[in-house]
């Protein structure tokens, strides 16, 4: 296994991270403990030390799990990392009650590294909000000792990022961001690595590879890759490419069966970042796949001029992309960002006047993106 420095601490370089763990039935709340507890075992065995988990997970049961997957061993031989879940906005008074109740879920006296989870455009003005006491509350915490490191995730923005930096980024010791070979470019992970390497933070990485969307490329694009490495997978590429960050100290990997979990311990067995015809060679996979029913939209802003409505038209379309890759209904992050929109600008708002495609340098037919764009929210 291969580690990395982080405060003195050797942590390994691939983390279990515990939203896809094994399940009875199929049924997402009913984790299936012993398949967990074989499958912890084997990783603290092979050496990964850094077991990520959160509030929300397995419908707030996966604490649970990993809590007494990991009480099998010695609390000095494991970090556990978990989160505020400030996702729902329901719970940014109850820091305290629900800091308290992990503690309980997870039967550790402390925490290793706690999160602040999920900081987007959604939530930033309340996780900003003074009034909640987050912040004054989880210091109080760590010097009290319950939590040893404190960062923050996130799904949003840069600009999201700036602002929660701004009024508390003193405070941070790291930060996770979903970073991989599409993201990089699709949601500007590589300006968030950047933005973060300015605030000294190094970086913790979640959806490696999407949840597994990234293996699923076409037959013709993975002879490519295999032409090059014959012995790796196209998940074991995932990985390759974020050996190659080197802010990058945690990846997380959420194994939800015995044999990603070997596959995965056996890529981190060595460190061989891609080189730059392998790395020539991913990004045209990556252009392919975002040639694929997105938009060339170049965010030039002639559109917004033009529409009646005042939607912002780019960031739309942006979010549009992400649902396309995405697939299934819409996808998280658009739907997480539309919802923080007046009814008034979101897509279905488009009164299809084609004002704004008649002025579009890449003649895109916008009207019927954001149709599309709403009929995908809309499931």
């Amino acid at each position: 296994m291969l580690y990395k420095d982080f405060q003195g601490l050797k942590l390994s370089a691939l983390g279990m991270g515990a939203m896809r763990l094994p399940v009875v039935g199929g049924d997402d709340t009913k984790i299936d403990q012993g398949a967990v507890n074989e499958m912890v075992d084997y990783a603290m065995e092979q050496g990964i030390n850094y077991y990520d988990t959160a509030w929300g997970y397995h419908g707030g049961n996966s604490e649970i799990a990993i809590g007494e997957a990991l009480a099998r061993h010695p609390r000095e031989s494991f970090y556990i990392a978990t989160k505020f879940p400030g996702y729902d906005l329901s719970n940014m008074d109850k820091v305290e009650e629900i800091f308290e109740r992990q503690l309980e879920k997870t039967g550790m006296g402390y925490f290793d590294f706690y999160l602040i989870h999920n900081v987007c455009e959604m939530n930033i003005d309340e996780y900003l909000n003074p009034e909640h006491g987050i912040m004054p509350y989880l210091l109080a915490q760590k010097e009290a000792g319950r939590i040893r490191h404190l960062g923050f995730s996130t799904h949003g923005a840069i600009p999201v990022m700036e602002r929660f930096l701004e009024a508390y980024g003193e405070h941070m010791e790291f930060c996770q961001i979903q970073l991989n070979f599409l993201d990089w470019q699709l949601q500007d992970a590589r300006g968030k690595v950047e933005l973060l390497k300015k605030w000294n933070l190094p970086v913790w990485v979640m959806e490696p590879v999407r949840g597994g969307k990234l293996a699923q490329i076409t037959d013709e694009e993975a002879e490519r890759l295999h032409a090059l490495r014959p012995d790796e997978s196209t998940v074991a590429w995932a990985f390759r490419f974020i050996q190659g960050i080197p802010e990058v100290c945690v990846t997380l990997s959420g194994m939800s069966n015995f044999e990603q979990l070997k596959e995965n311990i056996a890529t981190f067995s060595e460190e061989k970042p891609l080189n730059d015809e392998e790395a020539a060679a991913l990004q045209a996979v990556v252009d392919e796949m975002l040639g694929r029913g997105t938009v060339p939209c170049t965010a030039c802003h002639y559109c917004t001029s033009h529409c009646p409505q005042g939607l912002d038209i780019p960031k739309l379309l942006e979010m549009y992309n992400e649902a396309v890759v995405t697939g299934g209904k819409g996808g998280f992050i658009p739907s997480m960002f539309v919802a923080t929109l007046p009814e008034d600008k979101r897509p279905d708002a488009c009164i299809g006047c084609g004002s704004c495609a008649a002025v579009c340098p890449q003649q895109i037919d916008i009207p019927a993106k954001l149709a599309d764009f709403a009929a995908k929210l809309a499931g």
